[in-house]
């Protein structure tokens, strides 16, 4: 079960911007080759949007711009209202502190417990250990691990291990989730439980992006999709299908 708390809206950027944006963005590696060619994004606070694309299309360039984990060869890229390119180096955690990132393989350290994986995100952040014990059973609550929360990843099936992971990744309660094919590992019916999730997480303010090649739930969730080809955006629809429909 999935339990639902009161959590706090997260912060929107400033009034007109939007939580992604991309502007002319290009990135073309020293080997040559085009990740990126000329994307145009804008992505409000409160969206639900899928990056989908064959292998080598661009997804993973996408996320690394917005995270800043690299920065554009051309073009602006604008995150949770800072403009990636004028962030100082010390301004990085902040930004990231902004963005939640669940990844296929949960990311989990094998030698902590379930609340100590969550706490860990905060504590090194400099969280007084009183507001640790506080939110950290809200947030298990909120993702249905508040009777695992002793448990090691190894003790986890793989639909559990996500959830901590999503649990992790909210602690900050981020401007958006950042979620890279969260169901790869996952069977058919832990995957919807799981998106089941990302929904209600989506409907507390949380903007959410998620990659996924799984094309079963973009056609059932008829959200907006965003779809890139050999780094060119494709297809930016509202209310899509994982492949255009004609």
């Amino acid at each position: 079960m999935i339990g639902v708390i009161e959590r706090p809206a997260a912060a929107p950027p400033p009034v007109g911007e939007p939580v992604i944006g991309m502007v002319d963005v290009g990135m073309t590696y020293p080997n040559g080759k085009a990740a990126l060619v000329d994307v145009n994004v804008s992505i409000p606070a409160g969206d639900f949007v899928f990056l989908v694309g064959p292998s080598g299309a661009g997804k993973t360039t996408f996320i690394r711009l917005v995270i800043r984990e690299q920065l554009p060869t051309a073009g602006r890229v604008t995150v949770a209202g800072y403009d990636l390119a004028r962030l100082r180096r010390g301004q990085v955690p902040t930004l990231r502190r902004r963005i939640g990132i669940v990844f296929q393989d949960f990311r989990l350290l094998p030698s902590k417990t379930v609340f100590e994986n969550v706490a860990f995100a905060l504590e090194v952040t400099g969280t007084p250990r009183s507001e640790i014990k506080r939110r950290v059973p809200q947030l298990l609550s909120l993702v249905g691990l508040h009777e695992h929360d002793d448990h090691l990843p190894n003790q986890l099936s793989g639909g559990e291990q996500q959830r901590a992971a999503i649990a992790r990744a909210l602690v900050h309660d981020p401007a958006m989730l950042i979620a890279d094919e969260p169901t790869g590992n996952l069977d058919p019916v832990t995957s919807w439980e799981l998106i089941q999730l990302l929904i209600q997480i989506n409907a507390m303010g949380t903007t959410v992006l998620m990659a996924t090649h799984n094309q079963e739930i973009v056609n059932a969730m008829r959200r907006r999709v965003l779809a890139l080809e050999q780094g060119t955006l494709v297809r930016d629809e509202a209310g899509a299908a994982y492949e255009r429909e004609y």
